[in-house]
């Protein structure tokens, strides 16, 4: 089940999401259109602003959304631990392994990652890396 998006805070526009603060946590609705190297850059330009240029814990909330080109899974492991410490990934099941796959063939994510299809067990999670220093 996707959140509502808040009122009773600042939230942030990107073509791929929409972006909001929830106790030191970024949380990402996540939009349907295909990923490129021009919106992953847009889009990692408006996380860096909006964090302060700190990688921050990510909740993300996935869609299906077209299958991205190679250089664009190519930029978007290279920019992801620039602008994330940590990724709960809440989604339909198979969707965000099938996309940790896409982004990290062959190769371990860069920071700690994991898929849930249950909000508060993603929170507790990144509750827990971020408290143990990871």
């Amino acid at each position: 089940m996707l959140p509502s998006i808040p009122t009773d805070r600042p939230t942030y526009e990107s073509s791929i999401a929409t972006y909001w603060f929830d106790e030191g946590i970024l949380v990402s609705l996540s939009k349907n259109p295909r990923r490129t190297v021009e919106l992953i850059k847009q889009n990692a330009e408006l996380v860096r602003k909006i964090t302060d240029n700190k990688p921050v814990p990510l909740l993300i909330y996935l869609t299906d959304s077209p299958m991205p080109d190679n250089a664009t899974r190519k930029f978007s492991g290279q920019v992801v631990p620039q602008i994330y410490s940590a990724m709960a990934m809440i989604s339909k099941p198979g969707l965000a392994s099938l996309i940790m796959k896409m982004v990290f063939a062959m190769k371990k994510p860069p920071i700690p990652m994991k898929s849930f299809s249950d909000a508060e067990e993603a929170i507790q999670w990144l509750r827990d890396i971020r408290g143990s220093g990871n």
